[in-house]
């Protein structure tokens, strides 16, 4: 077999094993690139977990949507992951230009990166006088990781020894195979993130949620230790209402209004989970262990949010507990003074 037919096959199979290497990289790039690009450009993706809590508060303060409020309280994990998938769905919707661009940059790029490849390999195996089969051998050694070529050519290159020619029929048939790549994706419904190995949203998700999750047993508030299983006690930097967990006082359908901040520093005393042993709020460590890793300190901090909350959806919650906020759990009058304005506006001024 002559050299220059040896080329062709070589180039041939080259193109054909480095393409869906190729398209794969592409893929998991543009997944990266386009989660560290909606971290920048959405609001509630910058910075931290808190920043992302307090937009999604907002959200739901503005869909005023109380199945999603309950969904947030409960399974507040799930409810981020839902809110996140959604912030991706609806930047994909607005920003199909950047996107395209993105992925046939990175597209550009992954060529790029072959063709200095095939170069270095030149360069390399001729200072050496070797031929096609080290050249093949140095090729596959030179390109990244993310671009690991493996597969033995089946084919004796030894007849290889013009390594400029093999250099650039190589160069051009990768030209023309990366122009039929980039000619293919016209308009983001020919990306499929799918394809990804994690994509956009999963990247996110995994970013901001792998964090503690433990939630306060009297109030349902989220922890706010960045470390998932983290050393030392749970604790928020507010607090809520107990009754948005249902808690009620003893021997009534009443369900209560007390704040844990408020509560841990009366004269009160609390019966956990429902049991007949009475256990004083300035002891709460004592109710047991989920209740003693908790770190609730005396205090009159309070986020008017969560009381336009409770006036808002006082019928749903009440419908959802089967109790009533009356008797003892009455809604004071300057609960019912708090607007939905300012209950946003107090997300931005303590959150």
């Amino acid at each position: 077999m002559s050299g220059a037919t040896t080329t062709t096959i070589l180039s041939e199979f080259i193109c054909s094993k480095l393409e869906p290497s190729i398209l794969q990289a592409v893929y998991n790039k543009t997944a990266n690139d386009l989660a560290t690009q909606m971290r920048s450009d959405i609001k509630a993706l910058r910075e931290n977990r808190p920043n992302l809590e307090k937009h999604i508060l907002r959200s739901l303060a503005e869909k005023e949507d109380f199945e999603q409020y309950i969904e947030y309280i409960h399974n507040p994990r799930r409810h981020f992951k839902f809110f996140i998938k959604n912030e991706v769905k609806s930047y994909f919707t607005k920003q199909n230009k950047l996107i395209l661009n993105i992925f046939k940059g990175n597209l550009k790029q992954k060529e790029q990166i072959v063709c200095n490849a095939v170069k270095a390999a030149t360069v390399a195996v001729k200072s050496k006088s070797g031929d096609g089969n080290m050249w093949f051998r140095c090729f596959t050694k030179t390109l990244t990781d993310e671009l690991k070529f493996t597969g033995d050519s089946c084919v004796d290159l030894s007849e290889i020894k013009d390594l400029d020619f093999l250099e650039n029929f190589l160069s051009d048939s990768l030209k023309e195979k990366m122009t039929k790549l980039q000619d293919g994706f016209k308009s983001t419904d020919d990306i499929k993130m799918e394809k990804c190995r994690k994509t956009p949203d999963e990247h996110l998700i995994e970013h901001f949620c792998q964090c503690c999750w433990v939630q306060c047993p009297f109030c349902k508030a989220i922890c706010t230790n960045t470390m998932e299983g983290h050393p030392g006690d749970h604790s928020v930097s507010f607090h809520r209402n107990t009754g948005l967990n249902g808690w009620h006082y003893r021997k009534t359908t009443n369900l209560s209004i007390s704040i844990c901040t408020t509560a841990v520093a009366s004269d009160r005393s609390f019966h956990p989970n429902s049991s007949d042993n009475k256990v004083p709020w300035k002891e709460y460590r004592k109710a047991g262990r989920k209740y003693a890793n908790w770190s609730i300190t005396p205090d009159h901090s309070e986020l008017p949010y969560w009381k336009w909350f409770v006036c808002r959806f006082q019928k749903d919650l009440e419908t959802y507990y089967n109790k009533t906020f009356q008797g003892m759990g009455e809604i004071p009058h300057e609960w019912r003074q708090y607007t939905k304005k300012e209950a946003l506006e107090s997300l931005d001024k303590y959150m």
